[in-house]
């Protein structure tokens, strides 16, 4: 029985499953996205999420944490300098997977997972909104200021 059991082992043993996860990883974080087959880009994204909100505070704590995860010092300074700043204010949810179909040679399910930020042309049409909280009771809205009888040109002569 497995009751508990949450992590997807992908059919590797533990050693070859977080090498994978890690240099998966670094890839999305060097190439912001990265095309993957379903199950892993799943695994991925448990991997990945809470590396990036550890990098939001940048502490020697948190970056040797990261390291120790990533196991490449380029990929642990993108994430703390560039990325960090990119996502400093999203609770979550960094990452976005989306399907392609199946792969041509074994018929494996494909998918792309993406640093949610990074997408300009998904975000481009959507404004950005600063507080998500609303109110129940209708707000007042302000009565229209009157229009005042503006002197044109053609009065003054």
């Amino acid at each position: 029985m497995r009751h508990g059991k949450k992590i997807n082992h992908l059919g590797r043993k533990t050693a070859h499953r977080k090498a994978m996860l890690a240099n998966m990883a670094c890839s999305l974080i060097e190439h912001k996205r990265i095309n993957t087959t379903v199950a892993k880009a799943k695994a991925l994204k448990q991997f990945v999420e809470p590396l990036v909100t550890k990098s939001k505070e940048d502490t020697t704590h948190n970056r040797r944490l990261v390291f120790a995860k990533l196991r490449q010092k380029e990929a642990v300074t993108e994430l703390f300098r560039e990325v960090a700043v990119k996502v400093g204010d999203r609770p979550g949810g960094y990452t976005r997977i989306i399907k392609l179909g199946n792969r041509l040679g074994d018929n494996a399910d494909m998918a792309m997972i993406e640093l949610v930020d990074y997408n300009e042309i998904y975000n481009a049409d959507k404004p950005k909104k600063k507080s998500t909280r609303r109110s129940r009771r209708g707000s007042a809205k302000p009565a229209a200021a009157p229009v005042e009888n503006t002197v044109t040109n053609e009065e003054e002569e």
